[in-house]
């Protein structure tokens, strides 16, 4: 199963909200509300994330075997 865990502490790190990513970067809402429920999002918007927060996918998800959260 795929987490955003790391985007959320990415965030946290960087003094950044979602509002930033929705209303500074032009993110989608729809998109954050599918990543805050564990939804899949496109690798279009991975590499949107990865750009705007200038890091690497690592940073925005994780693979683990089980659903943890």
């Amino acid at each position: 199963m795929i987490s955003y865990e790391p985007l959320w502490n990415t965030l946290n790190r960087r003094d950044m909200s979602t509002y930033d990513l929705i209303y500074r970067h032009g993110l989608s809402a729809n998109t954050i509300h599918r990543m805050k429920r564990g939804k899949d999002i496109t690798t279009k918007t991975l590499n949107e994330l990865c750009f705007i927060l200038k890091c690497s996918v690592s940073d925005v998800l994780e693979y683990r075997e089980t659903d943890e959260d």
